[in-house]
């Protein structure tokens, strides 16, 4: 570690074919290596984006996927401080949390896809199936994540029942934060492109069970991600 204020990497700038999961796992091995004691500031989104060589939107990814592992905590004003050199035992995902999200998940998620199987119409559909084709067409992972969150939020709509939109409109930003991890850190992109395509499937196929199977499939897969991330936290 450097003698001034702020941690910095120093020169190593990390590949763009993975930009933010090459940071995240750059400021993850330097933390959970005890390189930066609790309590140290990391270096602005400049300084990191400048030492890192990539963008300042890749700083700000990586670094929300370390506070919501609970390594670091971002103060307005402030900066970026060490907070743990071990991820905590659930996502931290500002008002909500992953185990709070694995309690709730399924009930609205899973009732709202068999509705969504049974009601939808022609003009859901489309829209369902045109984040699919997005998501499967996008290379930015910011990008996906908030088409990923669209994407939930299109069947709650498609269920017909305006309390399945709202609950899920409430808890959309703490899906995406999630989601945001879990793709950095388990890589679960390419699986759920898989998943969601299940579960349109079944949606379009007018098949309440199976489009129940499938939203429940997708979301114990995403719970198996969180456990795995969290798991090393007793």
């Amino acid at each position: 570690m450097n003698l001034s204020d702020s941690w910095t990497p120093g020169q190593q700038p990390i590949e763009r074919r993975s930009a933010a999961e090459g940071v995240f796992h750059a400021l993850r091995l330097a933390i959970e290596a005890r390189e930066i004691a609790i309590g140290a500031k990391l270096g602005s989104e400049a300084a990191l984006a400048a030492d890192y060589g990539v963008s300042r939107s890749v700083i700000r990814e990586a670094l929300r996927s370390c506070a919501a592992l609970g390594l670091t905590r971002t103060e307005t004003g402030r900066g970026t401080f060490v907070v743990s050199h071990r991820p905590t035992r659930e996502l931290k995902l500002g008002s909500f949390s992953s185990d709070d999200l694995h309690e709730a998940r399924p009930h609205i998620e899973i009732p709202a896809a068999s509705f969504a199987a049974a009601r939808r119409t022609a003009e859901d559909l489309e829209r369902i199936s045109g984040l699919i084709e997005a998501m499967e067409q996008e290379d930015d992972p910011a990008a996906w994540v908030e088409l990923d969150a669209a994407f939930h939020a299109a069947i709650a709509q498609a269920s017909g029942n305006s309390v399945f939109t709202k609950v899920v409109a409430d808890i959309r930003e703490a899906m995406a934060r999630q989601s945001e991890t879990v793709n950095l850190v388990a890589g679960r992109r390419t699986p759920s492109n898989a998943e969601h395509q299940e579960i349109y499937q079944a949606i379009a196929a007018q098949d309440p069970e199976a489009a129940t199977d499938a939203m429940a499939k997708h979301l114990n897969a995403v719970q198996h991600a969180v456990s795995t991330i969290v798991r090393s936290k007793k």
